[in-house]
């Protein structure tokens, strides 16, 4: 059973990973793979909005997708953008990142090559990795404006739609975990932390919301 407090917490974080950034038209929207079809649905609701006049998926797998999309993350997810109308001319596929920085890495390598040019990117990912991606991508790409995207949903829904709360809850510990060391070891920007996610993260970590975390543990907070 999940206390109020933990729902309290984990409603903290979810709400600071998610960036708050008005959507306009950009250059190109880039998927971020993972678990979820649901940033492949997001991407084609923004292509039709006319968002971004070209998308691109990146993902490999991981031990998470490797059943559900044993194709790949990106071929999944533009399998889908195909499904739901999108013309094949629109899609570029990234098929072999692994984690975030492959993501933005090699996605900018990929429109390298094709020869488009990027002023801008609408960075489409899961709701709860909405400020990792940016930080990354701020990181690796700082000449590009990021604008972050994601399906929106309350904490509420997205824990419905993936059917385990304490899941849901790890992941959001994991998220913030990484936005507070991964700085420090270049993989991202340094963003501000309020103290009052910082105790939230805590108390949760306390909690034993914990199979997301990285083996360096939890900053003191």
């Amino acid at each position: 059973m999940i206390s109020t407090q933990a729902w309290t917490d984990a409603r903290r974080l979810w709400d600071y990973h998610q960036m708050g950034h008005t959507l306009r038209p950009c250059s190109v929207a880039i998927g971020l793979g993972s678990h979820d079809l649901g940033v492949a649905d997001a991407a084609v609701d923004l292509y039709k909005r006319g968002m971004a006049p070209l998308l691109v998926f990146t993902g490999a797998t991981s031990p998470t997708t490797r059943d559900r999309m044993p194709r790949g993350e990106a071929v999944h997810y533009r399998e889908r953008a195909l499904e739901l109308g999108v013309p094949s001319s629109a899609v570029l596929v990234e098929p072999n990142a692994r984690n975030t920085g492959d993501n933005i890495r090699f996605s900018k390598a990929v429109l390298e090559e094709a020869g488009v040019d990027v002023s801008s990117v609408l960075l489409i990912s899961k709701p709860y990795e909405e400020r990792r991606a940016y930080a990354t991508a701020r990181k690796l790409w700082p000449e590009v404006e990021i604008v972050s995207a994601s399906t929106p949903m309350t904490l509420d829904e997205y824990v419905d739609s993936i059917g385990d709360a304490h899941l849901v809850i790890d992941m959001l510990v994991g998220a913030l975990q990484r936005l507070l060391i991964y700085p420090e070891q270049g993989f991202m920007i340094s963003q501000s932390v309020p103290d009052d996610v910082l105790k939230a993260y805590g108390r949760l970590c306390d909690e034993g919301f914990s199979s997301r975390l990285l083996a360096s543990g939890k900053p003191s907070t």
